[in-house]
């Protein structure tokens, strides 16, 4: 309902940024409305990449990538218990942890030449603010940010509801 109001509205997209993608279900969603923009899927468990691959055989417009999303390019820890869940963390887990690639936001538009406008969403259980510090660039010429958020801590370092609106206002957003 939501992406239909911003499309009403006149919502103009050039990239959609999907963080925290697992198959592609939210971006096959998202595509309806955006059916020109460009996609770049970034997802960290390797379990996806079947549908991933998938997804971008059937539309040529989607791309991605195997890795989490945070600050800066390397390698973090990222708790992958449930398939459709998961977290990404530059401390290791007590249990399920494994390593993987993560990549900024702003070094992947970069490296693939991305457009703006961009519509960035984050389903990312609590690692949201490491995720926004390195993507601050393509913040600038966001048009959306759609973002999963609580009203309770998913992790020490997560913010609530409240305190990520309030996030979001200072980086130009409400």
């Amino acid at each position: 309902g939501a992406l239909i109001r911003c499309s009403e509205r006149g919502l103009n997209v050039n990239t959609v940024i999907d963080v925290g993608a697992s198959n592609g279900s939210w971006s096959r969603i998202c595509m309806k409305h955006l059916p020109k923009a460009k996609f770049l899927l970034i997802e960290a468990q390797e379990a996806h990449k079947s549908g991933l691959d998938e997804f971008t055989k059937q539309c040529s417009n989607a791309d991605y990538i195997l890795a989490a999303a945070g600050r800066e390019d390397g390698r973090i820890f990222f708790e992958n218990e449930h398939l459709f869940g998961g977290l990404a963390s530059e401390t290791p887990f007590e249990k399920n942890c494994i390593e993987v690639p993560v990549v900024s936001i702003d070094n992947e538009v970069k490296r693939q030449n991305l457009k703006p406008p961009f519509l960035i969403k984050l389903d990312t259980h609590g690692f949201e603010v490491p995720i926004l510090e390195g993507a601050l660039n393509t913040i600038k010429s966001a048009e959306l940010i759609i973002i999963e958020t609580y009203n309770y801590r998913l992790t020490k370092d997560s913010l609530k509801y409240y305190e990520m609106c309030q996030y979001m206002e200072r980086l130009g957003f409400s």
